[in-house]
Formats: C-alpha cells, structure tokens, sequence
C-alpha cells in the first residue's frame, strides 16, 4: 500500500466529513442543546459519531447509488424526515415561549431512552444525512480501490468523531451566557426557524423532484 496515496486520501475524507458536518442542521443544533444541558452528552456524541460511521461505511461499500436511484426510499426519507422536523421545530418554539424553567446547569431530568430515541432520530430520520453520508461520500469513494478506499472512508469518519465530540463537549464552555432565559429564549427560536426551514427545503425538492 502506498502509504502516501492513502494518507492523500485520509486527508481528502477527513475534510469533505468535515466540510459536510460543520453545516448548522437539526442533529448538530439538537447536539449543542445537549450539551449546554449537560444531558448524557457522552451518549448523544458517540450515538452520532458511531451513525455516521455507519452511513459512511454503508455509502463506501456502494449502496450510495441505490439508494439515489430509488424514488419510494427518497420519498419516505423525505416525508417522514420533514413531519419529523416539524414537530421538533413546534417544542423548540414553545420552548422559546416558556424559558424560564431550563438551566445550563446539569441535570439528570431528561430519561436516557428518550435521549437515545431522538439522537437515532435526528440522524435516521434526516435525509439530509444519508444524501451527505451515503450518496455524496459514497459516490466520491468510488475514484478509489482498496486499501485507500478504507483511507478515505477513515478520514471521513474520523471528522464526524472530532466534531460531535467537540460540540458536546465544548458547548459547555457556553454555559454562564445560558444561565440567562434570554440567551435560551433566542438558541430556541433559532433551532425552531432551522428545523422548520430544512424541512420546507425538503418537502420543496420533493415536490420539484
């Protein structure tokens, strides 16, 4: 194996995963919620990074291009993905109404399976994440074989890794601005126009589509 070449590709992977990640979605902002609530961060991170690494291995093994050719998957994705996020964009919005009950400090209130049942939600229910993931990693693995195909299947997922994990756990460094209600007030009427605005953006290309 030419280790050059494959550390090129590493490279290349490493920061198109991050260039595709970086982007403010719904699983990103639901991410940095929970880490300014110091809610089973750990548990969300690593759920995230492991999905994606999942997806990516999927996309890389050449079910990127199945799944792009298939009008009844991209349809259900869709449709389920947009009800999806416009029910979570209608609890954002209330909770910007009503913020004088949350806190940056940790707390324990939030049951571990309803953490885990939205973390697997906002990454398979998104079809933003297997458009990204699947499809367009997928399909740039393609210039590659073997061993350099893996390469750059692990840059990618090593990004996804550094970045969940960096926001989980970095957003506590937030956490004296969001002692104020005012402060969650605006990152709840933020996540609450992002969620509803992918989810116009989707149904809109389904309907063009």
């Amino acid at each position: 194996m030419d280790l050059s070449v494959s550390s090129q590709a590493a490279a290349t992977g490493f920061l198109l995963g991050l260039g595709l990640i970086v982007a403010i979605g719904a699983q990103n902002a639901f991410v940095l919620r929970q880490g300014l609530m110091r809610r089973h961060v750990l548990v969300v991170t690593t759920l995230c990074a492991l999905s994606d690494a999942l997806l990516i291995l999927v996309g890389v093994a050449g079910l990127g291009a199945l799944v792009a050719r298939s009008p009844v998957l991209l349809t259900i994705a869709t449709l389920g993905g947009a009800a999806f996020l416009l029910g979570y964009g209608a609890l954002a919005a209330r909770r910007a109404l009503y913020p004088a009950r949350l806190t940056a400090a940790p707390t324990e209130q939030a049951g571990l399976g309803r953490i885990v049942a939205a973390t697997l939600a906002f990454t398979f229910l998104n079809p933003h994440v297997y458009l990204d993931t699947v499809v367009l990693v997928g399909s740039l693995s393609a210039r590659y074989e073997g061993d350099v195909r893996v390469a750059f299947a692990g840059g990618a997922m090593t990004a996804s890794f550094l970045w969940f994990y960096a926001l989980g756990f970095g957003a506590r460094l937030l956490a004296p601005v969001f002692a104020r209600p005012a402060a969650w007030r605006i990152l709840d009427g933020l996540i609450a126009v992002i969620m509803v605005a992918i989810a116009v953006s989707l149904l809109d290309a389904w309907r063009a589509g």
